[in-house]
């Protein structure tokens, strides 16, 4: 490396070391020998030596880190109008550096100073300043200020900015309010404005107190020295988030709960800006710290604990354990009260009303009696649950099958509640809420209708913010049963048309109930039971149970076996029609009636046609039977039918299904007899049809030969109808046509005629004009002539002997004036006259150069009127 090469390095190295500092800036530079920051303040210029080390102040590990020198300089924090410097280990007199470069200044450790704008100054090493706007302040915002030095606080009190309004301080509530506009207790106006200083109450400034600055007495806030305001959170850490918090605004039918470092709570109302106190919180539900109050009507309440003894607002005196049922006809809107916690079943706040539609009703249990009753519709129920509770009651699964035939939806249901009530080791009945909480966890069941809002689940609820009690149903309410809707009520049969029940109480009382009809049952009550034989021929071997007897258009179907007088046996297929009368109460006596009456009727039957003959028999079966069990019809009565005194069963009509001869031979052969005879008839039939297909067919071609000559009669006449409308028509169009030519002509001829006229007119009137023309053309002649014989022979001699030349000039000047005053000239008359009197004279070629006539041009013209003449042919 040369030398040249040496001495720019160096150059670049000792530039690298300047230090430059502009206006507003300073660094802080370390002394590698001495241990010793110094702070440059600018403007200022200087060469760092070896030992200098740039620095800079991190705020957060509190220690100096080592930098290159941009990284150094930093520019002096400022404070505009309006807004505080936070300076941490102030100078312990007030000094700040000088422009250029000083040492260490002695600081005042672990103090802190509030400096209201306008200002700005650089830092020793180790200070920290931290600009912060004035806190300006809505109506709904407030801020929370904490007394880090009480000593400080205490002195620095009236150093405080704080506008406008018109307050005073209320050392309870620790509010500040100004009565001035704006105070400013500083001991100078940077802005030199003139500010009447006013000494403001103290309150209680001890160390660690916080106090609230509302933002309905306070617009706008800068702290003094001693006191801080305290971030909205206490991870805050920017300057630039908001020191500013909300109030709560409630509106109407808002309330918000304050908890107070205490334990206590303050239940606010709305209309209102709330303000917590330094030491309260908001209690906060789902992240919300308003909550709405709890709207009640007369099918809704509130069951409520009283936790600390009060007095309402009608001087009242309420007791700590004591319970209340506020529904909406005492107090239409709830707001809760420290005294007051709710109590919850199953995490329900509000208890609504059930309803009760006509013709169902709810089992409701008293709590205190044990009594069950039957609340019947409609109505809306709202029990009180401080004694009342609504059960459901629980069938048997075969009582259930029995009552409710085919219904697998109830027949599950009930075996679901079975299950509940043995859970809770009770008996027969289920609680709705032990009803309800099962429904959730068999929400997804297959069971058709059953779902949580079948039971009432699912209903929204106010949020309660406020003290809440749960409890456990501990006793098994009663039992019900419900499809759909129905499974919420009391038990209801619904009894259709033509049927009946016999319902039993347990107090040995009894009711026959005929359909259609709904029937609610009490609780103690029950439906009786009968066991019917079933099976073709009926008989005891599977017998079937109901609670439902058909009283009306019945139908009992049997088969019984019979042997006629001649032993042959025949079995019959019948089926009974069958009506219950008389007094109901009867009509359960009987517990197998369709046993009481295949076996009688069985013995009838066979006893009537034990009498017959099989042939006599089989001819008229249907009428041996029908008379035998139904009486004999007199052609005039219906026939009396057959009736049980025991159960009030009347039979009103038999149907004979089939009657079969059990013996193969003689059906054999009666069958063969009746098919012959039957043969035989159909024959006859067979020939009586063709017969009648004979006729018809013939009296159809007939017809259909009519018809046809019909249409050509027809046809004719149209066709000839058509011709004569359009001969007619041909012969109009003809007339019409010849009449419009016939007008054509004659109006050619009326304008031919007119032309003809015109054009006489015309040649009479070009035939005068020249006649006329001609006249004058001849007067005008003869003046010429005139006037050429007035020309003298001297005349003549002297324009010999002059000149050609001076002859033309001599008749230019004169025979222009003559031949003027005559209009010799002006016609072609004239000129062809003097022409031709002055031909194969010296004078002709003078004249015609004269009037500009060529005259060869007019020789030719005169030798063609000449030849023409000669020429010209006589016309015939």
């Amino acid at each position: 490396m040369d030398e040249f090469e040496r001495d720019r390095l160096r150059s670049g190295l000792a530039r690298d070391r300047d230090l430059i500092i502009a206006q507003n800036q300073f660094a802080f530079v370390l002394d590698k020998t001495k241990g010793i920051i110094g702070v440059c303040v600018g403007p200022f210029k200087t060469s760092l030596a070896g030992t200098d080390q740039p620095v800079r102040y991190d705020d957060e590990k509190r220690e100096f880190v080592e930098c290159d020198i941009q990284v150094a300089i930093k520019q002096f924090p400022v404070a505009k109008d309006g807004s505080y410097l936070v300076l941490e280990n102030p100078a312990r007199e007030d000094k700040h550096p000088k422009q250029g470069s000083s040492g260490m200044e002695e600081l005042d450790y672990g103090r802190k100073v509030n400096i209201r704008g306008p200002i700005t100054f650089p830092l020793w090493a180790g200070q920290i300043a931290k600009v912060i706007p004035g806190h300006d302040l809505k109506s709904n915002e407030y801020l929370l200020v904490r007394v880090y030095n009480e000593e400080e606080a205490t002195k620095n009190w009236n150093e405080a900015v704080i506008k406008p309004s018109n307050v005073t301080i209320n050392k309870e509530d620790i509010e500040i309010k100004v009565e001035n506009k704006d105070i400013n207790t500083s001991e100078e106006d940077k802005e030199n404005k003139s500010i009447k200083e006013k000494e403001i109450p103290k309150p209680d400034l001890t160390t660690g107190k916080q106090l609230t600055i509302k933002g309905t007495e306070v617009s706008f806030y800068i702290p003094p020295t001693g006191i801080e305001v305290l971030p909205e959170r206490d991870d805050i850490k920017n300057l630039n988030d908001s020191f500013v918090r909300k109030a709560v605004t409630l509106e109407r039918l808002e309330y918000c709960i304050l908890l107070d470092e205490d334990g206590n709570k303050r239940y606010v109302r709305g209309p209102a800006v709330v303000f917590p106190k330094p030491t309260e919180t908001f209690i906060t539900e789902n992240n919300s710290k308003k909550f709405r109050a709890i709207e009640l009507n007369e099918i809704s309440g509130l069951y409520i604990k009283i936790i600390a003894d009060y007095k309402d607002e009608d001087e009242k005196d309420h007791k700590v354990g004591e319970e209340l049922f506020i529904t909406g006809k005492d107090r239409m809107i709830y707001y809760p009260r420290p005294e007051h916690a709710i109590i919850k079943y199953d995490g329900q706040e509000k208890h609504h009303s059930v309803a009760i539609p006509a013709g169902e009703a709810r089992y409701v249990l008293n709590r205190i009696s044990g009594e069950i009753v039957l609340k019947r519709g409609p109505t809306m129920l709202l029990p009180d649950p401080r004694k009342e509770v609504i059960v459901r009651r629980v069938l048997d699964p075969k009582i259930a099958s029995i009552w409710f035939p085919g219904n697998d939806e109830a027949l599950e249901y009930n075996k679901m509640m079975m299950s509940v009530t043995r859970s809770k080791r009770a008996d027969e009945f289920v609680t709705e809420h032990d009803a309800m909480r099962n429904a959730r966890s068999l929400s997804g069941s297959t069971i058709p209708g059953y779902n949580i809002t079948t039971f009432g689940l699912g209903i929204s609820q106010e949020k309660f913010a406020g003290d809440a009690i749960d409890r456990k149903t501990t006793f098994t309410p009663p039992r019900m049963i419900t499809l759909d809707t129905k499974y919420s009520g009391a038990v209801s049969i619904d009894i259709w048309t033509g049927y009946a029940i016999l319902i039993i109480g347990k107090g040995g009382n009894r009711r026959v109930v005929v359909g259609p009809k709904t029937v609610l049952l009490e609780y103690d009550e029950s439906l009786g039971i009968m066991e019917l034989s079933t099976g073709k021929p009926k008989s005891d071997d599977r017998l079937i149970k109901t609670a439902y007897l058909r009283v009306t258009n019945n139908k009992v179907s049997d088969i019984t076996t019979v042997e006629t007088r001649d032993l042959v046996k025949v079995e019959i297929r019948l089926s009974y029609l069958v009506n219950f009368v008389g007094d109901p109460e009867k009509w359960f006596d009987v517990e197998n009636y369709v046993k009481l009456l295949t076996q009688h009727l069985r013995s009838v039957i066979n006893n009537a046609i034990k009498k017959k003959g099989i042939e006599e028999f089989y001819d008229s079966s249907t009428d041996i039977i029908r008379d035998t069990v139904l009486g004999i019809s007199n052609g005039t009565t219906e026939r009396p039918g057959h009736l049980f005194k025991e159960n009030g069963m009347h039979i009103y009509d038999v149907e004979v299904l089939s009657v079969r001869i059990t013996d193969d031979t003689i059906a054999t052969s009666l069958v063969k007899a009746q098919r012959d005879v039957v043969s035989q008839t159909l024959d006859l039939a067979a020939k009586r049809r063709d017969l009648e297909a004979v006729k018809e067919k013939e009296k159809i071609t007939q017809e259909i030969a009519i018809i046809r000559n019909t249409t050509k009669i027809e046809d004719f006449r149209l066709t000839i109808k058509e011709t004569e409308e359009g001969f007619n028509a041909r012969k109009s169009k003809l007339d019409a046509d010849l009449k419009e030519k016939s007008i054509d002509i004659e109006i050619n001829k009326a304008k031919l005629e007119k032309e003809k006229n015109s054009a006489d007119q015309e040649l009479e009137i070009y035939t005068s004009k020249q006649k006329l023309e001609l006249e004058r053309i001849k007067e005008e002649t003869e003046k010429v002539v005139s006037i050429l014989k007035a020309i003298q022979p001297e005349l003549i001699a002297t324009m010999k002997t002059m000149g050609n030349q001076e002859l033309a000039k001599v008749l230019a000047q004169n025979l222009p004036k003559a031949a003027g005053s005559f209009g010799l000239l002006t016609n072609k008359g004239g000129i062809d006259s003097l022409m031709s009197m002055v031909k194969g004279t010296p004078l002709e070629d003078g004249i015609a150069a004269l009037l500009g006539i060529d005259n060869n041009k007019q020789e030719n013209k005169d030798n063609n009127k000449k030849e023409n003449k000669d020429n010209k042919v006589p016309i015939k």
